[in-house]
């Protein structure tokens, strides 16, 4: 994979990948506002699946479990202008206002598509990645801007942006049976849930009965089959969307645990 990335600081970068697959299981500790220069990415989140494409602009709250999974397009590579609100920057900034966020069950991707304000400001920092000496402040100053657009179209964002709170504890069963698909660190599924490392295995084995590593490579087979027998779903694709790194290693795995490859458990289908 041939990826290539240019900062103007560790908060705004231009990301390409020129392969013709990148794919990934993240945690987004910051919020992350993406504007599409050319290729496609699908997001698949516990809730929802997003797609976009060249010209999409996009806000990702913080705290989410989301696959990503990066394609070019057209012969062109996959490339963004990828924005950082770091929650330093964020407290910043509304340390000056008298805002209140709602409390909100779900922070859902939002799309500003096409919007000729934000794409103006995020289209602008183009010319800074080639440039070895840059005007002083320039990233603050761009990041200000487009917290300020925001504001001015989405008069719900505060919510999301003004709101710091750290993940509490919370029911580590209902959690888990909604996000097993994404292949993390167990620290960060803890984290997630409002729990130490210790204090979450031993939640889970008391809840689950079995260890987190044995009960996720369970669930994670038993929605890849059901996607392969009741969806005819390509192996490749449902390998990466239930939590595998690899085909093979996924090719491998669902044999053992049921006796056929996904190959074989397809061609049974297709007969049928």
């Amino acid at each position: 994979m041939k990826y290539i990335a240019q900062y103007i600081t560790e908060d705004i970068k231009l990301s390409c990948y020129e392969d013709s697959f990148f794919k990934s299981d993240i945690m987004f500790d910051q919020h992350m506002l993406v504007w599409f220069i050319s290729g496609e990415t699908k997001i698949v989140q516990a809730e929802a699946t997003y797609f976009f494409k060249q010209g999409d602009i996009f806000l990702i709250p913080r705290n989410q479990l989301a696959t990503i999974i990066n394609y070019p397009k057209n012969g062109q590579p996959h490339k963004t202008v990828v924005m950082h609100l770091s929650t330093a920057r964020l407290r910043e900034y509304y340390a000056k206002l008298d805002i209140q966020p709602q409390m909100q069950t779900a922070r859902k991707i939002l799309s500003y598509n096409n919007h000729p304000l934000l794409e103006s400001c995020l289209s602008s920092l183009i010319p800074y990645f080639d440039m070895k000496e840059l005007p002083q402040d320039i990233a603050s100053l761009k990041i200000t801007e487009a917290i300020s657009i925001l504001r001015t179209i989405d008069k719900d964002v505060d919510n999301i942006l003004a709101n710091f709170d750290e993940p509490g504890k919370i029911d580590l069963v209902s959690y888990m049976e909604k996000n097993f698909m994404f292949n993390l660190p167990l620290e960060k599924f803890g984290y997630l849930t409002g729990r130490s490392l210790t204090t979450f295995k031993r939640d889970f084995q008391k809840s689950f009965h079995s260890t987190p590593q044995r009960w996720l490579t369970q669930k994670r087979l038993e929605l890849a089959h059901y996607q392969l027998a009741e969806k005819n779903a390509r192996p490749v694709d449902v390998c990466y969307e239930v939590g595998f790194e690899n085909l093979s290693h996924f090719s491998f795995a669902f044999k053992k645990h049921f006796g056929y490859t996904p190959t074989e458990l397809l061609s049974r289908q297709y007969k049928a």
